[in-house]
């Protein structure tokens, strides 16, 4: 199994982006702590999708937290893009807040297929690693448990690849037990100075 990262990936390295921040490991440094454990994988929302659990020593924080009476004034909300050519949807995040310290990585993988099938769909060029699989996104979790996928992102893939998703359909249990919990939690907007 070779793993690589992929261009999209690199947000979990940008201070502006809500959700897990990656600090104190280089995508490089990720990807050979990938390929080294070379699995065991997880099955993803649909058969190109894998997780990886990769135990956390850095300070990554987790990419969300539970909302509480605490914190819920900390929440923001807008319409957002994860990157140019996508379409903006709205999310909410905390600001402001500092997530528990990651004890895992869940390492979210797609297959070299489904990174073709997906750069076909953008006119500006889109490179593929060579691979079996590419790394999209990772989430620092307290557990090696995948979080529910929030319900945009779930609409965003069912609205298929043209809108900046992966063309796979909502899965009506999956998408309840979402809402069940994105309602009780939210992103953690991380700040440069983790």
């Amino acid at each position: 199994m070779r793993v690589a990262m992929t261009e999209f990936a690199l947000r979990n390295w940008e201070p502006r982006e809500s959700g897990t921040r990656i600090v104190g490991l280089t995508p490089d440094e990720l990807v050979a702590r990938c390929n080294q454990a070379g699995g065991p994988l997880v099955d993803g929302y649909a058969p190109f999708c894998k997780h990886l659990f990769v135990e956390n020593d850095t300070p990554t924080r987790c990419g969300f937290a539970p909302i509480t009476e605490a914190n819920r004034q900390l929440l923001k909300s807008g319409y957002r893009a994860r990157r140019e050519g996508e379409m903006a949807v709205l999310e909410r995040w905390f600001e402001g807040l500092n997530a528990p310290v990651a004890r895992w990585l869940d390492v979210i993988l797609y297959s070299h297929e489904q990174l073709v099938a997906e750069a076909a769909d953008y006119a500006e060029a889109q490179s593929v690693p060579d691979c079996d699989w590419g790394i999209v996104s990772i989430i620092g979790v307290l557990e090696p448990a995948e979080p529910p996928m929030p319900p945009i992102t779930q609409w965003r893939n069912a609205l298929g690849r043209a809108e900046g998703g992966s063309g796979a359909p909502i899965d009506l249990e999956k998408y309840a037990q979402a809402t069940t919990f994105w309602d009780a939690h939210a992103a953690v907007r991380s700040s440069a100075d983790v």
